[in-house]
């Protein structure tokens, strides 16, 4: 592919162009001839031309005025991530672990790596490469659930869990980067559904979810993948449709033109150019951005179609659990709410959710980020679940502001009433009036079994919450059989 260089347009970016000047051995000496061709008769300022190189960005977040790079709305991660501890450069072409993966495409990003298709040239095959930020390099458990799994269960993990083929690190301009390979996956459940032949063309009218049975297969198949972790002391931590990915057809009979991601900012393949406010050059940022091209039309989805679990970046061996998980707001047990407890039951909650999520469409939960988060789901919880215990509401700190002292609810706007204002109150609904408003494609005996399993997991004592291996055993699962399953 050839290099991405467009046609200087301002001084920030004429001034982009001459770094390979600078790194002759005459760099100081460069003549005002040379200068002039070189920024093809463009006038300049003699600050300009001693541009000093920009100073290493701090190795966090930056603040607002902290900003170096002018805004770029396509849909990537954030460039300003791009500094020390953080993400590691990337353009389409790269190579890395000595010549042996070529970076042909890009499959996603995380908060904290990118994911990469590349060539493994040594093998002849494709693989997944997933760069992690070097600020957790060091220190990821990642890594080592991963190597647990392969010791402890070879044949069986390779079935639940994307399969770890190789690791090594590398060295870039943001830190060492522990870089692992894996086999290659399709999209997650979470956008493959919006690839399924019968929403193309999408209508104003339609109802975007999965097929029944198909979603009872994914859910069966995930759950299956967390009874087999949970049997070996793991919990997943970060239990979502995001990070549970369908198997591809035989993408290795696929020439590495087909899979190979453009260069081209018009079709919205990468990001315009990244640009400095100040119009010096970044090493701390790549050129452009790549717009995340997952492997849909490569992708297995017809009858006996596979589910694995990705990403164990917030896994954790029971033993040694994390003070902070990484769980999605919506997906987050009531305990861990309102007292931060971590247990493997954790996982177990996530799952009861995404039955509900995966059968109607809908998230049960739908709590977006705010300073009233943990309000507005406890909230909901009551709304669909019923009260919380004694021993949960006592930790809630901000109930005064929705409830009186007899625990009865007199307001659910968050942040409490305004000064001089009136509560508000919403109808309470249940999760299974929530459900049947839905209107899944269940018959009600059918419709009547999910809800009373989604009832059995979402307890608020997690001692009564059942293990993933005791929920396999319901009889809406033992309906269904799926390939390659363990043996329950």
């Amino acid at each position: 592919m050839y290099a991405w260089s467009p046609a200087p347009r301002s001084l920030g970016s004429l001034i982009q162009s001459l770094p390979r000047f600078w790194t002759l051995p005459s760099q100081s000496c460069i003549s005002f001839k040379t200068f002039y061709s070189a920024t093809l008769g463009h006038r300049t300022s003699i600050a300009a031309m001693s541009a000093s190189p920009p100073p290493t960005p701090p190795s966090r977040a930056p603040e607002d005025n902290e900003r170096r790079f002018k805004t770029i709305s396509s849909p990537c991660e954030w460039v300003e991530d791009y500094h020390p501890g953080g993400y590691h450069p990337v353009l389409l072409g790269d190579v890395f672990n000595n010549g042996q993966y070529k970076v042909i495409r890009k499959l996603g990003e995380g908060s904290y790596s990118t994911v990469w298709l590349a060539r493994d040239l040594r093998n002849s095959r494709y693989v997944a490469l997933k760069i992690l930020v070097s600020e957790i390099s060091g220190s990821t458990t990642e890594l080592r659930i991963l190597r647990h799994i392969t010791e402890v269960a070879p044949a069986e993990g390779a079935r639940h869990i994307t399969q770890l083929l190789d690791e090594f690190e590398h060295h870039g301009p943001n830190g060492i980067h522990k870089c692992l390979v894996f086999e290659p996956m399709g999209p997650s459940v979470n956008s493959m559904v919006e690839e399924l032949p019968q929403f193309k063309p999408r209508r104003w009218e339609m109802k975007v979810r999965y097929p029944p049975q198909m979603a009872k297969s994914i859910l069966k198949q995930s759950l299956q993948a967390l009874a087999f972790l949970h049997e070996n002391g793991i919990a997943h931590g970060d239990f979502q449709p995001g990070n549970m990915l369908f198997a591809l057809d035989d993408i290795d009979s696929n020439p590495e033109d087909v899979l190979q991601q453009e260069e081209d900012m018009e079709a919205s393949s990468i990001s315009p150019p990244v640009q400095r406010l100040d119009g010096k050059q970044d090493k701390w940022a790549p050129r452009y951005l790549c717009v995340a091209q997952p492997l849909a039309p490569f992708t297995h989805y017809g009858e006996g179609f596979k589910i694995k679990l990705s990403d164990m970046g917030g896994a954790y061996f029971f033993t040694d659990p994390p003070t902070k998980p990484v769980t999605p707001l919506g997906l987050r047990a009531p305990e861990l709410i309102l007292t931060g407890a971590v247990d493997k039951t954790l996982d177990v909650w996530s799952f009861g959710c995404l039955v509900f999520e995966l059968i109607t469409g809908q998230p049960l939960f739908c709590i977006p980020g705010s300073k009233f988060a943990d309000d507005n789901h406890l909230l909901s919880l009551t709304a669909g679940l019923g009260a919380l215990p004694d021993e949960l509401f006592k930790h809630w700190k901000m109930s005064s502001l929705y409830f009186t002292p007899e625990r009865k609810l007199f307001n659910c706007q968050l942040g409490g009433v305004a000064e001089g204002g009136e509560p508000l109150m919403v109808e309470q609904t249940s999760m299974e009036e929530l459900f049947d408003q839905a209107g899944p494609d269940l018959h009600e005996e059918e419709a009547r079994k999910v809800k009373a399993l989604i009832r059995r997991i979402l307890q608020y004592d997690p001692a009564k919450r059942p293990s993933p291996a005791e929920i396999l055993f319901d009889p809406w699962f033992c309906e269904i059989e799926v390939e390659g399953g363990s043996s329950r």
